[in-house]
């Protein structure tokens, strides 16, 4: 298996006269065995950052190394690496083996029995050995897309890189899909960077987590740290479905002073806070709870819209029951499904202190998370 550094990697575009920076500045490395998952909206430069480690772009700067050898100059092909593509790329007019054995044929020297064995075993690894003989044109989504993970395996490469693989399959082949590759990689524990821009399968499958945005690497850690202590405002805002709740409040004295309410802070909460006035207040929609009395954190509200999910609901509220919904600050909450709520009722949301994240309002830096360990106790409770 392999390590992977990337040291302040850049990729630049030229577009005309105008310089594109695609990837800006990013860092970061991975362990031998590790599944890295890289998340981000369209064009925040994930894939480009994929395809730089596959030799299929070139780096303007940084160094890309794998097992502490710097291989910015090396071919793709001598980089021992295996890429799983979004469309497949399965070769219409040969058969499941041909396809499969197609790799190890054209770059080692192996017999032929030898290359049958390592496809076939794969195969089985696959649930694909009946399929072997197929065209890729008699295969289904689902059974194209292990074909393409078993032509990367029989390989037995050094690193995996994976550019939306299942993106092209419908929700519940995803979700299938998605425990598999996790069984396969603990399984083969091949070092494995994989790009997606679904938060479900970072969250789910990554042992950790690199948000990109605008080309620039937002935060790397685990997805329980990604989510419960974001970095910034974007990472908190990309994690999370529904996302955070978000205000913009003023800082005064010990109290939180916004256009919907007035919220008092303790004193650690405040020191977090250091000389900043111009403040995002953030929570989690399911941190949100209806009560039945009043205090300093909770607030008298309307429902506007309730979203029922079987399990649980996902209920509009807003503070001002005579502004209109499309302008009034919302606050949105996930409640139990078995909580009935109806529009027009009037109910008593409080925002609990402990799970509540403040982010400097002109950077997006987050100066006040809610610790993992509160929340992990909210849980035991």
């Amino acid at each position: 298996m392999a390590t992977l550094e990337l040291d302040s990697i850049t990729k630049t575009f030229q577009d005309g006269d105008e310089e594109i920076v695609a990837v800006d500045d990013v860092s970061m490395s991975i362990d031998d065995g590790e599944f890295l998952v890289v998340v981000g909206p369209s064009g925040c430069g994930k894939s480009t950052t994929l395809r730089m480690v596959a030799g299929l772009e070139t780096i303007t700067a940084g160094t890309l190394s794998i097992d502490d050898r710097v291989v910015n100059d090396v071919k793709s092909q001598d980089r021992d690496i295996a890429m799983v593509f979004q469309s497949y790329a399965l070769y219409p007019h040969m058969s499941v083996r041909q396809n499969m054995s197609f790799g190890l044929e054209e770059s080692t020297d192996l017999p032929d029995d030898e290359i049958n064995r390592m496809v076939s075993e794969t195969g089985e690894m696959l649930g694909i050995s009946d399929l072997l003989d197929r065209k890729p044109s008699d295969l289904s989504g689902g059974q194209q897309q292990r074909v393409a993970l078993g032509r990367a395996i029989v390989r037995d490469p050094e690193v995996f890189l994976m550019d939306e693989p299942l993106s092209n399959l419908d929700a519940k082949l995803r979700a299938e899909m998605r425990t598999e590759l996790q069984r396969l990689q603990n399984d083969l524990g091949v070092t494995t960077v994989y790009v997606t821009h679904d938060q479900t399968e970072a969250m789910t499958m990554g042992d950790r987590i690199a948000i990109l945005d605008g080309g620039e690497l937002q935060q790397v850690a685990t997805p329980l740290e990604c989510y419960h202590e974001p970095s910034n405002q974007f990472v908190a805002s990309f994690l999370g479905e529904p996302s955070m709740n978000f205000f913009d409040v003023t800082l005064e004295g010990d109290r939180l002073v916004g256009d919907a309410f007035d919220y008092p802070i303790r004193e650690d909460v405040r020191a977090d806070l250091g000389d900043a006035t111009d403040l995002v207040l953030g929570i989690r929609p399911e941190a949100v709870e209806l009560v039945d009395e009043a205090g300093d954190h909770e607030f008298e509200t309307t429902v506007d819209v309730v979203e029922p999910m079987g399990d649980e609901n996902t209920v509009y509220l807003h503070f001002d029951p005579d502004a209109d919904p499309e302008t009034a600050s919302a606050l949105v909450a996930t409640i139990d499904g078995f909580n009935r709520v109806s529009e027009g009722d009037t109910v008593t949301a409080r925002i609990p202190e402990d799970a509540i994240h403040l982010f400097d309002r002109s950077t997006g830096e987050a100066l006040h998370n809610r610790s993992m360990e509160d929340a992990a106790d909210q849980v035991d409770l």
